[in-house]
């Protein structure tokens, strides 16, 4: 019994010195304003485990590893706090008193932490731990009975009035271990019957967390035999709706056995939520800093070398340079800003020869933040199944686009959808340019009165891959520059910001290299073929594309210039010539590319070589849609010639510098006002 009163003790010091006690006194003010008498009243307190260490070990030890216990000890120095302070005179009993426990942080040691991937779901002690994970499916908000009143049903027993047989919900408890018809009274052993009107309720949802590894067989790579396995979480009343399909989460919780008729099901019930991401390393390897210095004197040459040699295990030297800069654009811009804004360049590569290509793209998925491989038989935007919890309710399962949430979701070769598929993804192509999913819950079918429209973000870069060898019938591909799409429609084509397409330059030529180069991976792997003047490792590559998203770029002048007036003078020449309408998206896409091509030069300022270099890209790729416009470039703007040597780099240079030029004589022939801020040399 001391020892009891000696940790009350510990607990009143704490809340004092805490704050705790004065945020008790702010909730109860709130409990008065209400003249509803309830059967509960719920006070969530903030512990410190460091501190009540440091106050009264044998109080830490009890938080950490017997949290019932402590609850206990917190709920019953509360009660006496209400009461001597007068703060709530609806309570009466200690048990009206439900305190909930909320862990600022856990110790940094292994006893505390639950790894998804390993953790055994044996017997174990209730104590809380910390884990990390993806969510990938979760419930629509649910009631259940926080706490509730029952009487006895001998109206001569004590117990028939009164607050004495009062039921809180626990962790780990189901909803019929709080709310039952078989209770029976502790003094007569009467049955016990509930006061309905006493009852409190409190919000539920069910979130299911796996290991981020997991995400590595989603990736298209050589499948492992390791297998990952979800838990579910619980989470109550004010943790719900924290938590959204497709993010990483830092949670400190309760594991629970859940007792339902005769399963036994492992559970966490969450104490706190906070978002998380895993830790990468983003040094730029010092390979591609020298390379950077010896690139100085040429805004263009660092980002052509890195394309050039980017994807060597896949594509020998020299072919599909134009498509691995995109790609690497791609990757560098696809990311979540600290505003939680998104920001993506989507990818469609029309090409007679999917197969080498989709393996390139499969290559550089590897050094995504996250990278979601879609199969064409699975679901791509989410699916319902019941909740097996007894609740009954939808529990929504993400698709890849959702998975794919920060990175980049790969939609491999569209000529192998059925019709149905595409279509689908035709009628859904809103998804794209709103950026918004919709799922729809009809409410009879999961017990809800009424049918649910729940909106999740789109929140990721989209590759996919056209056969142009498919006939797709379009009366728009025959004007002059414009592509065959194959399966794909036009509609479909138009939400993919970039259209990229690989020709081979040299023909027969290029077969061979190919051949060539796969024939000698296969004979002799892992040894370098051609080994180019630069050399650099996957992990190189990986570590620059993490540098490069994290900087902060800003428009200068010059570029914003062209950008606007290369947009403005295409809005008005196609719209005259052609019928089409340059939409805002293009501007959009402009800056994109743009901050882009910046950030993989590894500039915090997007210069005007940047702007040329997003408007050729972008001109192609609008031709490639709706054909040629006045402004007449070659096939291939960007590379236009090989890069074996430094003669080759030269020779870009000097081509780029002569687009540079046409691009401006461009803005000032057709771009409204352009006189007043290019000249005419």
């Amino acid at each position: 019994m001391a020892d009891i009163l000696s940790l009350k003790e510990s607990v009143l010091v704490y809340l004092d010195r805490s704050g705790g006690l004065k945020k008790l006194c702010e909730n109860c003010k709130h409990f008065n304003g209400t003249q509803q008498t309830e059967a509960v009243y719920r006070f969530c307190i903030s512990v410190n485990p460091a501190d009540v260490l440091e106050l009264d070990p044998v109080l830490g030890d009890c938080v950490l590893h017997d949290p019932l216990k402590a609850t206990a000890l917190f709920q019953s120095v509360c009660f006496l706090a209400i009461k001597t302070l007068s703060l709530i005179e609806k309570i009466h009993m200690e048990s009206q008193v439900n305190v909930i426990l909320k862990f600022t942080h856990l110790p940094p040691f292994p006893e505390y932490t639950l790894d998804l991937s390993s953790f055994p779901r044996l017997c174990r002690p209730l104590r809380p731990v910390s884990m990390e994970g993806l969510v990938i499916a979760m419930t629509r908000v649910t009631k259940y009975t926080q706490g509730a009143r029952f009487l006895c049903t001998d109206d001569d027993c004590p117990c028939s009035t009164g607050f004495h047989h009062i039921r809180v919900h626990a962790p780990g408890a189901t909803e019929s271990a709080t709310v039952r018809n078989d209770f029976s009274c502790m003094m007569c052993s009467s049955q016990l019957k509930e006061d309905v009107k006493f009852r409190v309720l409190g919000d539920k949802q069910l979130v299911e967390l796996i290991h981020v590894k997991a995400l590595d067989v989603l990736r298209g790579h050589e499948q492992s035999s390791m297998r990952y396995q979800s838990v579910t979480l619980f989470l109550r009343d004010e943790l719900c709706n924290s938590m959204r399909i497709g993010r990483y989460y830092r949670v400190l919780g309760i594991p629970a056995h859940v007792h339902q008729w005769s399963n036994i099901t492992w559970s966490v019930e969450a104490n706190s939520v906070q978002p998380w991401e895993p830790v990468c390393d983003c040094k730029v390897s010092a390979r591609f800093q020298e390379l950077l210095k010896g690139t100085a004197s040429s805004p263009w040459r660092f980002s052509a070398i890195v394309a050039h040699c980017f994807g060597l295990d896949v594509a020998p030297l020299g072919l599909y340079d134009t498509l691995k800069l995109s790609l690497l654009l791609s990757l560098v811009q696809t990311r979540i800003d600290e505003k939680d804004t998104f920001h993506n360049l989507d990818l469609l590569v029309v090409t007679t020869d999917t197969l080498i290509l989709d393996r390139l793209m499969t290559y550089s998925l590897s050094l995504a933040y996250r990278g979601i491989r879609h199969q064409a038989t699975g679901e791509m935007f989410a699916c319902l199944s019941r909740d097996e919890h007894g609740a009954g309710t939808a529990n929504i399962h993400a698709g890849s686009v959702l998975l794919a949430t920060g990175g980049v979701c790969l939609l491999g070769d569209l000529s192998y959808y059925r019709k149905d598929k595409l279509d689908s993804i035709k009628s859904g192509n809103e998804f794209m340019e709103t950026r918004t999913l919709s799922v729809f819950i009809p409410g009879k079918k999961y017990g809800e009165d009424a049918d649910q429209q729940l909106s999740f973000p789109v929140q990721c870069s989209f590759w996919a891959v056209t056969d142009s060898s498919r006939r797709s019938g379009r009366a728009d591909c025959g004007a002059l520059g414009a592509a065959e799409m194959g399966a794909v429609p036009a509609q479909l084509a138009d939400a993919f910001g970039l259209v990229i397409e690989c020709r081979d330059r040299v023909g027969e030529q290029a077969l061979l290299a190919q051949t060539v180069h796969t024939l000698q991976h296969a004979v002799q792997s892992g040894k370098p073929h051609d080994p180019p003047c630069w050399e650099f490792s996957t992990e190189d590559y990986q570590e620059l594309v993490a540098h490069a998203q994290r900087l902060q770029v800003e428009l200068s002048p010059a570029a914003e210039k062209i950008i606007h007036g290369y947009y403005m003078a295409s809005r008005r020449v196609r719209s005259q010539g052609h019928g089409v309408n340059m939409s805002v998206a293009s501007i959009k896409l402009l800056i994109s590319l743009a901050e882009a091509h910046c950030k993989l030069c590894l500039r915090t300022q997007v210069l005007e070589q940047d702007a040329v270099i997003a408007v050729l890209l972008c001109e192609s790729s609008v031709s490639l849609k709706h054909g040629a416009s006045a402004l007449i470039i070659p096939p291939d703007p960007v590379f236009p010639c090989d890069l074996g040597d430094v003669d080759g780099l030269c020779k870009r240079d000097a081509a780029l510098d002569e687009l540079h030029q046409l691009i401006l004589r461009f803005i000032y022939t057709n771009a409204p006002g352009a006189d007043t801020y290019i000249t005419e040399e």
